[in-house]
């Protein structure tokens, strides 16, 4: 089995100086292509079974994870002292007031964006319960906010809500606008 490299190399000079045959390229690109031809990729009937699948499995565990992770209810306060004593960012610092506006007006500019049909109204309404979830999550920092006193945690955490609110409404765009495209393409098909 051993060889020596040296003739190896002394062969391979000898058979890079052969030449193919005229069109012999041609010749063996025909062939393959009568042996294998090309097929166009059919879309299949699935396609709309996945999808429909993938939301209603992202739907149940958003459901599950919402069950599992629920806060225990809050003392019920006086709805006149909690409107008194409720601080926001805005309280804290007048930076922090506009970054607090700047997510507050690019949430709600989102959510007048989005526009809801028949079809994806199952998926907006899983992300609407994932905003609220963290409406009540803003709520409950905003007391503690208002209870502690400003902090970093407690500041870092309600800047952090806002963004995670926005990124979900991203989300949302794009999957809606994936849903749309894949509806127009089973449409075209």
């Amino acid at each position: 089995m051993a060889q020596d490299i040296r003739k190896l190399f002394e062969n391979e000079n000898k058979l890079s100086t052969l030449k193919m045959p005229e069109g012999h390229e041609k010749r063996f690109l025909d062939k393959l292509d009568e042996a294998l031809p090309a097929k166009p990729k059919q879309r299949s009937s699935f396609d709309f079974m996945r999808i429909a699948a993938s939301v209603v499995i992202l739907i149940g565990l958003s459901f599950g994870a919402y069950k599992f992770f629920e806060t225990p209810p809050v003392e019920p306060q006086p709805q006149e002292e909690v409107a008194t004593k409720m601080k926001s960012l805005g309280d804290v610092s007048p930076d922090l007031k506009k970054v607090e506006d700047y997510y507050l007006a690019n949430i709600n500019l989102e959510l007048s964006k989005v526009k809801l049909t028949p079809e994806n109204k199952e998926l907006f309404d899983g992300y609407v319960v994932k905003l609220e979830e963290l409406n009540k999550e803003y709520d409950r920092l905003s007391v503690e906010l208002t209870q502690h006193g400003p902090n970093e945690l407690t500041v870092s955490a309600l800047i952090d809500n806002l963004k995670l609110r926005l990124n979900l409404l991203y989300r949302l765009k794009e999957q809606l606008q994936d849903l749309n495209d894949s509806d127009l393409d089973q449409e075209t098909s």
